[in-house]
């Protein structure tokens, strides 16, 4: 395993406590307590998932999160004390690829690690095996998805998508024509089944939309089906 985390928290006694039990399941865990010198931690360590704490002295995990994404490919997982899913909104449209409110439940923490460092693996270029369907190019119209290159163009033009958007057009797109609910695209995605809570996929499909200039009221790719989830169309239904 030896993945390398940085927890990136001020509350020393939590950072500790996450630690020590990541450790204990075979990560190499390094902590920063600074938002302000967060982003020269993350670029200088290059580790495999930063755990970001929202609320930091220096420099918010929001602002660390915008600063660092261009630049930082690993995975980051945003943590809050905030109840106000606004906070949960922000960190996905900043690039954040995972987010989880406090007090956080241990092995529920070490799930959501497990699940992006999972999808990491998955997309390390020197992996033997390319699984058949990433070999793929999936051609709506203009719009464009090569799961090999992992590059997305619309009227020729391409369109920028962190990590997590596109796991989560790719999964939608390649079962057009198929209602996907939250459970079935969080379960393919992390692992983790849908707990009636969590509003991170809905934060993600609006992200989704946007960048595809899609309008929810009246779609062209990704529809909302009521009570059941979200159907990416296909050319006949579009």
């Amino acid at each position: 395993m030896n993945e390398k985390i940085l927890i990136v928290e001020d509350d020393e006694r939590l950072a500790e406590l996450i630690a020590q039990y990541l450790i204990k399941h075979g990560y190499t865990i390094t902590i920063n307590s600074r938002g302000d010198t967060a982003e020269a931690a993350i670029l200088s360590q290059s580790p495999d998932l930063v755990i970001l704490d929202v609320m930091l002295p220096g420099k918010s995990g929001f602002d660390v999160c915008r600063d660092v994404r261009a630049n930082f490919h690993g995975a980051i997982l945003i943590m809050t004390a905030s109840e106000d899913n606004i906070d949960e909104i922000i960190g996905l449209e900043l690039g954040a690829d995972d987010y989880m409110a406090k007090p956080l439940e241990p092995r529920l923490l070490l799930a959501h690690v497990r699940a992006l460092l999972r999808r990491k693996e998955s997309e390390n270029p020197d992996e033997t095996v390319t699984p058949q369907s990433e070999k793929l190019k999936l051609k709506f119209g203009e719009l464009i998805i090569d799961g090999e290159n992992r590059k997305v163009t619309q009227n020729n033009d391409v369109i920028d998508f962190t990590t997590a958007e596109f796991d989560l057009l790719w999964l939608l797109a390649s079962q057009a024509g198929h209602i996907l609910s939250r459970d079935d695209i969080l379960n393919a995605l992390r692992g983790i089944e849908f707990d009636g809570l969590d509003r991170s996929i809905d934060a993600r499909i609006s992200r989704l939309r946007k960048r595809l200039g899609d309008d929810p009221d009246n779609p062209h790719f990704i529809k909302t089906v009521r009570a059941k989830g979200y159907l990416f169309l296909s050319m006949d239904q579009a």
